[in-house]
């Protein structure tokens, strides 16, 4: 009886070097972030390869390398859940922001006014702020699948026509309702996608970055 005790001890001792060896072991290197900066053309991200590219550049100019970036954007054909990877994310002060996908889209994401910051680790400016920059475009519903017609044309546009869906970084609108408080799908833009109609409402053409691996 004491040998089966002395060798469960073992064994249960093992698993817990190996369950520490893990986490001491996690890459808390940035793996997400907002963009400090949009394209400058309003929802015109020269479509996903252009935001994805937008996202490796800011990155590797703050020092991060070695990583694959994908903007966090649903297209006609793509939905953004699909294009992150599988998790966890860590923002530029290793705090984690999810463990994984399903994490990410539930009330349990990390991300907030004080997480949600920039490849620079800086904070974005919020509602109450001057100017407020919080919409962040996503074109996603909240469950981070397409939404029709609200990509500004696949982030091609910048005009007058089209809309983008938004969400809240800093999980602050109007009122206190589950879209206000939203990340990734409060509203759409109005007056189309140009960088004047995104500011109308509170944005700046600014969107998130997922390492994928």
């Amino acid at each position: 009886m004491r040998r089966l005790l002395l060798v469960a001890a073992a064994a249960i001792a093992a698993a817990l070097a190996a369950s520490a060896g893990v986490a001491f072991s996690q890459d808390k290197t940035m793996s997400f972030f907002v963009t400090s900066v949009g394209s400058g053309k309003g929802a015109d991200l020269g479509g996903l390869k252009g935001a994805d590219a937008h996202c490796a550049s800011l990155a590797e100019a703050a020092g991060v390398t070695g990583k694959t970036w994908h903007a966090y954007l649903s297209s006609g054909t793509e939905d953004a859940r699909d294009r992150i990877g599988k998790g966890p994310w860590f923002n530029a002060k290793g705090e984690k922001i999810a463990d994984d996908v399903a994490s990410l889209h539930s009330d349990a994401n990390g991300i907030t006014k004080q997480t949600a910051l920039t490849e620079k680790g800086e904070v974005i400016n919020g509602r109450g702020d001057m100017p407020n920059r919080h919409d962040m475009l996503t074109g996603s519903k909240p469950d981070g699948t397409k939404i029709a017609d609200q990509t500004c044309g696949d982030w091609t546009m910048s005009g007058a026509e089209g809309a983008a869906m938004m969400g809240h970084h800093d999980r602050t609108g109007l009122d206190d309702s589950t879209a206000a408080k939203s990340w990734n799908s409060s509203h759409a833009s109005r007056g189309g996608c140009s960088q004047e109609a995104l500011k109308g409402t509170g944005g700046d053409g600014l969107f998130y970055c997922f390492a994928v691996e």
